[in-house]
């Protein structure tokens, strides 16, 4: 891929884990694209009308060697996790959970919600972090006014804006909405590849146009991204970037790994109760734990970005 190529990401939609498996539009990981940076793994849901849906309700389930990143536009999740923290995650606020070598939680919308919209983001923690303890940050992020679009950075730093949250790999997340008619032009990190995910669109990054769920991929290279929004009605994108991971990531249900043996313990763990995921106190539903699902019969296999990416030396 060149510099100059925008790779269109398309999503599928697949079945939130839980008695109420509300439907999400996975955008990563997928075959045509498995990493942004450290960026694992995408979820693009609603706007869902709660009172026809059912809302969201997942059970306590665990994570491994990854931090989640909440993120909504409209609605409140109800977040308990192993590390004590209790936390309502609102519309424009940024909760990040660090599952290090051990987490659980679950995720349920309040009886105040009454339209669910938002994102659920992973990201693959490096080697040096992977075995930290298990922790949880809250960060409501500055509204950056650009001309015609306002940004909100999540993590990293975007149009002189830049997050207090501690990331372990460097990376970049953001908010951007776009009134109609606006072509915004973002400088960003040549080292970082970069994705664009499409909450609400068309938008036109670098002359591609993007739909609804959509993820345009950049490669490292840039100096700049422009992001334009054609429509008569404002827009709203998701900025994923970051140094292309250069680890070996093997990802499997909730877990993420080095090797097959590493997530086949992880499972085992959760299965018997290990104490490495710790009791989610204080969850009100009628399944109080998510099942594992049977290990594949084939070895699981690592997904790393393409050698091209991982070298600083192609990236112009």
């Amino acid at each position: 891929m060149s510099v100059s190529d925008v790779q269109v990401v398309t999503s599928r939609e697949v079945p939130l884990g839980g008695p109420r498996a509300m439907t999400v539009r996975r955008t990563l990981p997928q075959r045509a694209r498995s990493l942004v940076g450290a960026w694992c793994f995408a979820d693009h849901y609603g706007p869902d009308d709660v009172a026809t849906t059912g809302g969201m309700d997942v059970p306590p389930h665990p994570h491994t060697g990854l931090q989640t990143v909440s993120w909504l536009f409209s609605g409140e999740i109800e977040h308990r996790d192993t590390t004590g923290a209790h936390a309502i995650v609102r519309a424009g606020e940024l909760n990040l959970m660090t599952g290090g070598s051990g987490v659980a939680h679950s995720e349920v919308s309040t009886p105040d919600t009454g339209t669910l919209h938002g994102v659920q983001l992973w990201t693959a923690l490096p080697d040096a972090a992977r075995h930290l303890p298990r922790s949880f940050v809250h960060h409501v992020p500055e509204v950056v006014a650009l001309d015609g679009a306002t940004v909100r950075v999540l993590l990293g730093t975007l149009a002189g804006s830049t997050s207090p949250v501690p990331t372990h790999t460097p990376l970049l997340g953001a908010e951007v909405v776009l009134q109609p008619g606006t072509e915004l032009v973002l400088d960003v990190a040549p080292g970082f590849e970069h994705g664009v995910l499409v909450d609400r669109g068309p938008v036109v990054l670098d002359g591609v146009e993007l739909g609804r769920a959509e993820l345009g991929y950049t490669a490292p290279g840039r100096q700049q991204l422009t992001i334009g929004n054609p429509g008569d009605r404002g827009a709203r994108v998701m900025l994923l970037g970051g140094e292309p991971f250069p680890e070996p990531v093997v990802m499997w249900w909730n877990f993420i790994g080095r090797t097959h043996e590493e997530i086949a313990r992880y499972r085992e763990d959760w299965e018997s109760g290990s104490a490495r995921f710790g009791q989610v106190e204080g969850y009100g539903g009628q399944v109080q734990r998510l099942p594992a699902p049977p290990l594949p019969t084939v070895r699981l296999k690592a997904r790393m970005a393409p050698p091209a990416a991982r070298d600083p030396s192609a990236w112009g």
